[in-house]
């Protein structure tokens, strides 16, 4: 998820290692932890791969890191990957996952932000249904806890089906020669 978040930053412009987490915890904090030691590795894995350059050095102050990375087509080409991917993993990482997804959206074309939107709200149906399904427990602290769970998926699918019909408008109103580029 880290890699993910870090390339669609990249994307939007040139960052070093310090205006990364700051980015990330200012609009991310809600969907990833991030630390120097995660950071710095994954830049150095980029660069490695060809997903992101070094671009250029700076003066270090306060702590900042001088080496500034810009991505590559490369990482471009694995972050669009990445973005329409469907990872099978954990309720709470696939959560989080699509937190990041839709905060770099506008990168996208409206039917693939569609699809997923589609593809999360399905997924939060089913888990739901799954939720529902589970027999609540006597211990009081435990069924606060089952009933809070079903809140907040019932609040997500609420949210995303707003999302969804947002995007399908926007779909709908989009000239048909756009929709072909």
């Amino acid at each position: 998820m880290l890699k993910l978040a870090v390339l669609g930053l990249l994307q939007r412009e040139p960052l070093n290692g310090y205006r990364l987490k700051q980015q990330l915890e200012m609009f991310m904090s809600c969907s990833i932890c991030v630390n120097y030691g995660a950071i710095y590795p994954l830049l150095k894995r980029m660069e490695e791969q060809g997903e992101a350059i070094l671009c250029a050095e700076q003066g270090q102050e306060a702590g900042q890191c001088g080496k500034v990375y810009e991505i590559t087509f490369v990482g471009k080409k694995t972050w669009y990957q990445e973005m329409l991917a469907y990872p099978h993993e954990s309720w709470v990482n696939a959560r989080s996952r699509f937190l990041i997804k839709f905060f770099f959206f506008d990168h996208l074309l409206p039917e693939e932000r569609v699809q997923l939107i589609e593809h999360r709200l399905m997924s939060c149906r089913l888990r739901l249904a799954e939720k529902k399904a589970i027999e609540i427990t006597d211990d009081l602290y435990q069924a606060k806890v089952q009933r809070r769970a079903v809140e907040v998926i019932k609040s997500e699918i609420e949210w995303l089906v707003e999302q969804l019909q947002t995007e399908q408008l926007q779909l709908a109103q989009t000239p048909t020669s756009a929709k072909q580029l």
